[in-house]
C-alpha cells in the first residue's frame, strides 16, 4: 500500500512545484510583456490605464518616431561594435590571467592573488579615471571604454576556479609528452572550458550592451554614441520637443503617441537582442556558472 502511494505523492509534489515555478515565471515576465503591449498601444489607452495583457488601439507610432531619422541604426551598429570587440578582449585577457593563477607552480601566486583581491575592495573612483582617460587622449574613442574594463576581477576568479577543477592528470600527461603552457591552454584547457567561456561571454556582452555611464562620460560625439545613451537622449526629448512637434504638425498622430509608449518601445529595442542570443547560450551558461562558483 505504501509503495503504491509514493509515486502518486511524488507526482503530486512535482506537479505542484511546476505550477509554482510557472506562476513565478509569469510574474517575472509580466513587466516586460507589459512594456511590449504598451509600446503598441495608443496614448488614450495608456493614459486611461486600459493596457494590461494585450495592445489597445494597436499602432506602431512609437517605433516610427524612434527609427525615423536613422540615428538609432547608427547607435545600434556602434553598440554591436563595442559589445563584440569588448567581449572578445575581455575573454582573452580573463583567460590569460586565470590560467597562470590556476597553476599552483606559479611563483608568487598567493601574493598576486592578494593584490588582485585588493582591487575588488578599493577602487580609484570616477574622477581619477576620467582624468587618466583624458590625459591619455582617449576621449571620443572606444578605447576609453575598452582599456579600463579589460578584466572583471570577479569573472577572472570564476574562470580560475573552473580551471582548478579540471583533471590535473590530463594536464600533467600533456606536459610529460612535451606540450608547453600555450599548447596546453589552447588544446586542452579551453576546449574543457566551453561552459564557463559561454557564461562569462554572456556576462561581459550584457554589460557592454547595457553600458551607459562610461559612454556618457567619455563619448561626446553623436556619431559614436551607443544604443542606451541614444535612447536615453530620445526619451528626454519626448516631453520637451516631440509632443509639441506632433501636436503642431500632425494632429492625428497626437492621439497615438505618448511618452510612456516611446519609453516602452525603447526598452523593447534595447532588450530584444540579448533575449535572442540568450537561448543559444543557456545550457552552457547555467552549467558554467554553477561549476565555476562551486568547485575549488
Amino acid at each position: 500500500m505504501t509503495k503504491s502511494k509514493e509515486p502518486l505523492l511524488s507526482r503530486v509534489g512535482m506537479s505542484a512545484n511546476q505550477l509554482i515555478l510557472a506562476l513565478l515565471s509569469l510574474i517575472a515576465l509580466y513587466p516586460f510583456w507589459y512594456e511590449i503591449v504598451s509600446s503598441f498601444s495608443s496614448s488614450r489607452a495608456i493614459t486611461a490605464g486600459e493596457v494590461s495583457l494585450w495592445p489597445v488601439d494597436f499602432n506602431t507610432e512609437a517605433y516610427k518616431r524612434l527609427l525615423e531619422d536613422g540615428q538609432l541604426f547608427v547607435s545600434m551598429r556602434n553598440t554591436v561594435l563595442v559589445t563584440v570587440i569588448g567581449t572578445l578582449m575581455n575573454m582573452v585577457f580573463t583567460v590569460l590571467a586565470a590560467y597562470p593563477l590556476s597553476r599552483r607552480r606559479l611563483m608568487g601566486r598567493h601574493a598576486l592573488l592578494m593584490f588582485i583581491t585588493f582591487t575588488m575592495l578599493f577602487v580609484s573612483g570616477v574622477i581619477p579615471n576620467f582624468i587618466l582617460v583624458k590625459s591619455l587622449g582617449l576621449m571620443n574613442t572606444y578605447w576609453a571604454l575598452w582599456l579600463p574594463s579589460l578584466i572583471s576581477t570577479y569573472n577572472m576568479f570564476v574562470m580560475k576556479t573552473f580551471m582548478e577543477g579540471l583533471p590535473e592528470e590530463v594536464i600533467e600527461s600533456a606536459a610529460i609528452d612535451g606540450a608547453g603552457d600555450w599548447r596546453i591552454l589552447l588544446k586542452i584547457i579551453l576546449p574543457l572550458c566551453k561552459p564557463i567561456l559561454a557564461a562569462l561571454s554572456l556576462f561581459y556582452a550584457v554589460g557592454w550592451w547595457n553600458s551607459y555611464f562610461h559612454v556618457m562620460l567619455y563619448i561626446t560625439k553623436s556619431s559614436l554614441q551607443t544604443l542606451t545613451l541614444k535612447l536615453y537622449q530620445m526619451i528626454l526629448q519626448v516631453d520637451q520637443n516631440l509632443l509639441e512637434n506632433v501636436s503642431g504638425s500632425e494632429g492625428v498622430a497626437e492621439v497615438t503617441l505618448t511618452p510612456e509608449g516611446i519609453k516602452a518601445a525603447a526598452i523593447v529595442i534595447a532588450v530584444t537582442p540579448i533575449l535572442i542570443v540568450y537561448p543559444f547560450l543557456q545550457k552552457h551558461f547555467v552549467k558554467g556558472v554553477l561549476i565555476g562558483s562551486v568547485k575549488g
